[in-house]
């Protein structure tokens, strides 16, 4: 697995600290509903797909999907086999849904067929897998509202074992159409006698328009990539142009095979961090940090180059890059801090914290560059705190306040894993890892389209909030932006012991919960408040409150499909699909 070598920065100003509270309203949400003509094609497991990522993979499959080049647009597959689309412009009057392609007839008598899946490569063309094995690009030409052509397929092609689309991106490539489609299969791994017997394969597919000029489009695969891992990725996406992949996994991929021919896993293995001598050491308190910075000999004052904001710190000597830079784990008071140079050859700073007591796990976010020194009053201070937690002794008292329990004790639920959930960008040239995040402490929540013509977003949780993250694969160094932030949510969510699907408005206006059956919960961010209000236990008036609505529906079928707008929020189940306008313009 490749070392961790990137930390995902927080934007501070988008956190809010004093927030409280969702505050549950009985406004009442507008609710449409649309009867389906045919049922929305269903999937069942089967007996042999008893795995948990058999379950995440296609038990828990999203089958409404939301146009994001048209607003409001969302389409599904029925069990004929057709795409149908609906497009809302006025609730009220509600058309219905409109069939736009079909899969041939053969496709539902498969023995193995998996859930028919579509992902939208740009604004007029769109990637389908019937569920049998076959890959449709479509043409789909301008789609939305007033929209009534059908779409054509100018790619159809048996790949093999039934698989779901991922992701898709559009491009021109040496001015040639280009497309990206990855898709998803979990596959038997005879090599796999201790686990399920299951591995998951990634195959990253590269189609292309061969036809010489005036003639008519022909596209063929030109390039298969393949990619295996033990986990179903939470996120896995295509970077624009095809230039990356990026995978939120719990569980490390490797690249096997391109073009049918291994990898060289001595090659493809994941980098290490290049072992160097630190540029600084640091040690911290409670109360502060001191930070030890080696510069050239014979340094003067003249020479040194030091800028410290609140959240922000620059080290360098004159002439040279700076040494050290970036934004700190946490707020320094920069009147409180300070600098002297150290036996002519390195430069001494003490910072002194905003919040006194929590201790950083790094100076700088994601800088690798120095190395943490711990007092010897601290390392005795923990040892003696963890002392009673581990022991190579046989308890002899067991009634002592803090007895002992050695490894022997241990169950498998008490060893921490090997693999921990982690968040890789893929180079497109040298298959090889270039940012490796990990995702620990940060659970996954939910992807959401916000731009059409960028990455999908990803929700992680943050302690108790949720924010979400806006991948920016042509900035290495800020490859993943900050960009919402869902207060509590991250805390709300894991109470929800029925939840199915999650998603956001693309404006960020509110996210959304819904559970295997019947209701929806909406959390909106913060609004100002037309009234006076007043915190009874701070006695301070209240400018802005965050509001919870619950929407119930009128019907028993399970959830298959959830989906938001800026506006609406639709909810599909299999005969059923409701429209909750939740925003107005």
């Amino acid at each position: 697995m490749a070392a961790s070598n990137y930390s995902l920065r927080v934007n501070r100003e988008l956190l809010d600290p004093s927030f409280e509270s969702y505050r549950l309203s009985l406004d009442a949400i507008p609710t449409y509903n649309v009867e389906l003509d045919a049922a929305v094609e269903e999937v069942k497991l089967k007996d042999t797909h008893y795995t948990l990522e058999h379950m995440r993979a296609f038990g828990m499959y999203n089958y409404l999907h939301l146009d994001p080049w048209y607003e409001d647009s969302v389409l599904f597959v029925d069990c004929k086999g057709r795409v149908v689309s609906l497009t809302v412009t006025l609730d009220t009057a509600l058309g219905k849904p409109r069939e736009v392609f079909c899969t041939t007839a053969e496709s539902s008598e498969c023995e193995d067929r998996l859930c028919a899946s579509l992902s939208f490569t740009s604004a007029t063309w769109a990637a389908l897998s019937d569920g049998t094995g076959r890959l449709y690009l479509l043409r789909s030409g301008k789609r939305g509202e007033g929209s009534n052509s059908k779409w054509e397929p100018l790619f159809s092609e048996d790949l093999g074992e039934p698989f779901t689309v991922l992701h898709s991106v559009s491009h021109v490539q040496d001015g040639l159409h280009t497309m990206e489609v990855l898709l998803l299969r979990i596959q038997k791994d005879l090599q796999d006698t201790k686990g399920s017997g299951y591995s998951v394969s990634l195959e990253w597919l590269t189609v292309t328009n061969t036809a010489a000029q005036g003639q008519e489009k022909k596209y063929e695969v030109r390039k298969r990539r393949v990619l295996r891992g033990k986990s179903v990725p939470h996120y896995a996406a295509v970077a624009p142009q095809g230039k990356g992949l990026m995978v939120a996994s719990d569980k490390p991929f490797v690249f096997t095979h391109v073009d049918g021919c291994a990898v060289d896993q001595k090659e493809a293995e994941p980098m290490e961090v290049e072992k160097t001598d630190p540029i600084y050491f640091w040690q911290q308190t409670g109360e502060d940090i001191t930070v030890c910075v080696r510069t050239p000999k014979g340094l003067t004052k003249e020479e040194v180059q030091f800028k410290l904001k609140p959240d922000n710190i620059s080290i360098g000597v004159q002439g040279f890059p700076p040494l050290l830079q970036g934004q700190m784990f946490a707020s320094v008071d920069p009147e409180a801090s300070a600098w002297i140079i150290k036996n002519d050859k390195s430069l001494e700073v003490t910072l002194q914290k905003r919040s006194e007591g929590p201790m950083w796990p790094e100076l700088v976010m994601g800088d690798r560059r120095g190395e943490y020194v711990m007092s010897d009053e601290q390392a005795a201070l923990i040892h003696e705190r963890l002392t009673h937690l581990t022991s190579e002794d046989l308890n002899g008292n067991p009634e002592v306040d803090k007895p002992p329990c050695n490894n022997q004790e241990l169950e498998d639920c008490d060893v921490f894993p090997e693999d921990s959930s982690s968040l890789t960008h893929f180079d497109a040239e040298s298959l090889k890892p270039t940012q490796v995040v990990n995702l620990g402490s940060n659970q996954y929540l939910f992807t959401v389209d916000v731009n059409p013509s960028e990455m999908p977003c990803l929700c992680l949780r943050h302690d108790v909030d949720a924010l979400l993250w806006q991948p920016r694969p042509d900035q290495p160094g800020n490859m993943w932006e900050h960009i919402a932030t869902f207060n509590a949510l991250g805390y709300v969510q894991a109470s929800k012991r029925e939840k199915k699907f999650a998603t956001c408005a693309p404006n960020f206006s509110y996210a959304s919960l819904c559970e295997c059956l019947r209701r929806a919960f909406i959390y909106r961010q913060p609004a100002p408040v037309e009234t006076v209000l007043f915190n009874r236990k701070q006695g301070r008036q209240i400018g802005q409150v965050a509001k919870q609505q619950v929407a119930s529906l009128d019907s028993d079928k399970p959830i298959l499909g959830f989906r938001a707008t800026n506006e609406r929020l639709f909810i599909l189940t299999a005969a059923n699909l409701f429209v909750l306008k939740v925003n107005n313009n």
